[in-house]
């Protein structure tokens, strides 16, 4: 399997011998386009980090689907380009990722404000556990994967949450390197969240999808799902919400996407 090949390619690359196999390359540039935009440097980077991602990351195939090396490339390369910037493990609190063939079905429950709690079985795209597991529809893995244009990314979309987990509560603030990034992230988020629940309650169209609305974690979600896919939009339209998203993850999307 390729965490095998990839250990190895590890080993050769500390030498200066690795080669980030060529076949591996071409299932990056089939199924990412984004993949083929980015500088070569970044991409030399992204190998690396697909690699450690490989190295700590368990995949298990769910409802009879057989995990293959191209699936597990698509879901690494895409979860590794939002911490490309990071050294060491990639995600340290993610242990195991989930491939269902397509939509799955989970059990929700919900509280009314007279505290009734309600159970029911809905159907999801993805799923991230602050246990260190993340599910996913590989239909909808490979659909984000291929489109880059639609602001909408079931892998960027999960990975951002369990990028939220790590610093604790799943509120729409990530771990930020100073009280001083708190502060601004908390500012422009709340700001932006604020605006962006008023267009959507009244019905106007917006460059995020609505469902960014729901609550905190999921703006900060969808922000990022449109951050890789629109970023030119998304920075017209939020220009402060876009440029705390450039500071967090290190790199701005205008620099590869006409």
């Amino acid at each position: 399997m390729i965490w095998e090949k990839l250990k190895e390619w590890m080993g050769g690359g500390e030498d200066g011998n690795g080669e980030f196999q060529p076949e591996w390359i071409t299932l990056l540039e089939k199924n990412l386009p984004l993949y083929k935009r980015l500088p070569d440097e970044m991409r030399q980077h992204l190998h690396e980090r697909i690699a450690r991602f490989v190295e700590s990351v368990r995949f298990e195939g769910c409802n009879g689907l057989d995990v293959t090396d191209d699936m597990i490339l698509t879901v690494a390369a895409q979860a590794c380009l939002l911490v490309i910037h990071r050294d060491g493990v990639p995600y340290p609190g993610l242990r195991t990722v989930y491939l269902y063939p397509s939509t799955f079905s989970s059990i929700h429950k919900s509280v009314d404000a007279m505290g009734v709690v309600t159970e029911g079985r809905v159907h999801r795209l993805g799923e991230s556990w602050e246990t260190g597991t993340i599910i996913l529809s590989w239909d909808s893995v490979e659909q984000g994967a291929r489109d880059i244009r639609d602001g909408s990314n079931v892998t960027f979309h999960e990975f951002a949450h369990q990028l939220d987990h790590e610093d604790g509560p799943t509120d729409g603030a990530p771990g930020l390197a100073s009280r001083a990034a708190y502060r601004s992230w908390a500012r422009v988020f709340s700001e932006s969240y604020a605006d962006f629940q008023e267009l959507t309650e009244r019905g106007r169209k917006t460059v995020m999808d609505a469902y960014g609305a729901t609550s905190p974690a999921e703006f900060f979600a969808v922000a990022t799902e449109t951050f890789f896919e629109k970023p030119r939009q998304l920075s017209g339209k939020q220009p402060e919400l876009y440029e705390e998203l450039v500071g967090y993850y290190g790199l701005d999307p205008r620099e590869w996407l006409p």
